[in-house]
């Protein structure tokens, strides 16, 4: 007969959840979730959450996803500390570990580019977000008809993602406000030489030009220097506005800084692991915080999570990444899709992103609940920021 596992994993994000959600499934076994939000974030969507649609399809109690898991503990802890000798988390409490499961994603980085932190919006978190919307909302009830830039740092997915869909939301803000002459601009401002640097030079150009047909300003090759309350500053020159969104820039989570005795690191911080992605004696790291290919992806967090709960569970498999497909959605009803030779864009990328967000879902909750999120992609609000958690 095989042994109960119990494990303590830190982080509700879509490695911990997943993990946790694959090991509990045998009642057998004991799991202890610690997370610093009481929600799980489903973070594809924040870019759709932020213009306008429901706030249900990014956010979901994680009471509600272990309402039927009774051998799962949920803890509301940020831990800082990890004696891996001791077996010792701390927290605001101390936890003593038999297998610890690390997950802790990433967190944002401004490069240390000065006023960033002070006057940009972000899209990561549900306070962004409220913080963002708050901000269009103000600006546009006064009823005011003056020219407004809006500008977008980073083209990568979410960067790309928000640019795409946020010329849509303004457009129906300022119809609702009665604003109708003077012209919106969206910018979208990229260090690199092309959008999407990530993905081939085929899909950057696809990309480029969806980008262009919807109207947004993209400019490559372009330094962020300086950002005050009026401005910001690019390649040495002012841009007049006072919408700047920050979507660049990630590093590992500071925990792994905090602990340096206890882990190895590659240069841009990720943590070694050997081939069953642990970092040190019943000590996993998995997802954006481990140095592995693919890292910082969704799908390869939950592909983390399945093989440390199968390697727990008895399995002498050694890990093996997988490269994921990339669905990019820019704009209404259409998106690209990248995998190994495969590459279009258009409304077939599009089916491919709702599939994808489907089983994105389903790999988190119950198919009535992960049908019931999927379909809230479908409605989009005008959201008054005072009413957006009723």
């Amino acid at each position: 007969m095989a042994k109960s596992i119990n494990v303590t994993i830190v982080g509700g994000g879509f490695g911990g959840v997943k993990t946790a959600l694959e090991i509990a499934a045998d009642r057998s076994n004991q799991v202890t979730l610690l997370s610093d939000r009481s929600d799980f974030q489903y973070y594809p969507a924040l870019f759709s959450t932020a213009t306008g649609h429901s706030y249900r399809q990014s956010w979901v109690p994680l009471a509600t996803i272990f309402k039927e898991y009774p051998n799962v503990t949920i803890i509301n802890d940020s831990i800082s500390k990890i004696d891996t000798s001791a077996h010792l988390l701390k927290g605001k409490d101390s936890y003593h570990y038999e297998t610890a499961i690390l997950a802790l994603g990433s967190v944002t980085t401004y490069f240390g580019i000065q006023g960033i932190d002070t006057f940009s919006y972000g899209i990561k978190s549900q306070d962004e977000i409220r913080a963002l919307q708050k901000h269009l909302w103000n600006e546009m009830s006064d009823g005011r008809d003056s020219e407004k830039h809006y500008v977008i740092i980073g083209a990568g997915p979410t960067g790309v993602e928000l640019a795409g869909a946020l010329g849509q939301y303004i457009r129906r803000m300022r119809k609702h406000f009665g604003i109708t002459k003077k012209r919106v601009t969206i910018n979208l401002i990229e260090a690199a030489p092309r959008v999407l640097p990530r993905l081939s030079e085929a899909s950057s150009k696809r990309a480029l030009r969806r980008l262009r047909k919807l109207g947004v300003h993209v400019e490559l090759n372009k330094k962020v220097e300086q950002q005050t309350a009026s401005e910001l500053i690019v390649n040495g020159k002012p841009l007049a506005t006072q919408t700047v969104v920050w979507t660049s820039g990630v590093a590992n989570a500071p925990f792994y800084k905090d602990n340096p005795s206890q882990f190895s690191f590659n240069e841009r911080g990720k943590v070694n692991v050997n081939e069953y992605l642990q970092a040190a004696p019943n000590v996993y790291v998995i997802g954006d915080n481990a140095n592995t290919p693919y890292a910082g992806l969704a799908q390869t967090a939950l592909h983390d999570a399945i093989f440390v709960a199968k390697h727990l569970g008895g399995s002498n498999a050694k890990y093996k990444a997988v490269l994921p497909p990339s669905v990019v959605p820019i704009g209404e009803r259409w998106a690209l899709f990248e995998w190994r030779w495969l590459k279009f864009g258009g409304r077939m990328g599009s089916i491919m992103r709702s599939l994808a967000d489907m089983v994105g879902y389903h790999d988190i909750l119950p198919i009535g609940w992960a049908f019931k999120f999927w379909r809230s992609q479908s409605k989009q609000e005008l959201r008054i920021p005072d009413v957006f958690d009723k």
